[in-house]
């Protein structure tokens, strides 16, 4: 899979897109959002000032600045609490900590704060820092369960499961993700994959079973 997409989308070197508090409340914004919407609503939050004065703002505030994300009500608090439990931790926003510890504990600090789960501690590590994970979004979740690398289950265990099957190479791990984010967005949609122009057909499972007519992911 990794090749054959490759093949279609290019090599993606791993380089980080942007700094590592903003890839943390940007992946947060992200969820069920689209990213031009996520990319706004980010600007707009920034516009409340440094970190301390957007954790200290009044939640209605927060929730206005971020209303081009989905969920902006329920988002905006945990994006507070979550800057709230960094500061407290570590008396600051910066993140390189993470760099030097085991990704174990790594992951475990990171989903410790509110609001963060393992898609977004997954992002934070891998694209800010290269560490050897593997972050399963809707995208990577529906393609590897269609295609039959993994059985149906939930996106946490398939963090998991994905990992297991993979080398622990970084830059590798990285192309993988987002070129299955591509191709998740461009070819195997939710509701109508286009199967006739998917270069993973030919080994995939709900292709032999459904040919063209593969049904929507929910079905």
């Amino acid at each position: 899979m990794h090749e054959r997409l490759t093949a279609e989308y290019g090599e993606r070197p791993l380089v980080p897109r942007r700094e590592p508090m903003h890839e943390l409340i940007s992946t947060i914004l992200s969820q069920r959002t689209n990213w031009r919407d996520e990319d706004a609503a980010y600007q707009e939050l920034r516009t409340l000032g440094d970190w301390d004065a957007i954790s200290q703002a009044p939640t209605e505030a927060v929730a206005h600045a971020i209303r081009r994300s989905n969920y902006p009500e329920q988002k905006a608090p945990r994006i507070q609490a979550t800057l709230r439990a960094i500061c407290e931790k570590r008396g600051g926003y910066d993140l390189d900590f993470l760099a030097e510890l085991p990704v174990k504990e790594a992951l475990t600090w990171l989903t410790d704060l509110p609001g963060v789960g393992v898609k977004t501690a997954s992002l934070v590590l891998l694209f800010n820092y290269a560490r050897p994970v593997f972050p399963v979004d809707t995208h990577v979740h529906r393609i590897n369960t269609r295609v039959g690398s993994i059985p149906k289950m939930g996106e946490q265990a398939a963090h998991r499961a994905l990992l297991a099957l993979l080398p622990p190479a970084p830059p590798l791990l990285y192309q993988f993700h987002v070129n299955l984010l591509s191709h998740g967005q461009q070819v195997c949609q939710w509701s109508h994959p286009t199967c006739e122009k998917c270069v993973l057909r030919e080994r995939c499972d709900a292709y032999a079973v459904y040919g063209n007519k593969v049904p929507s992911f929910q079905k």
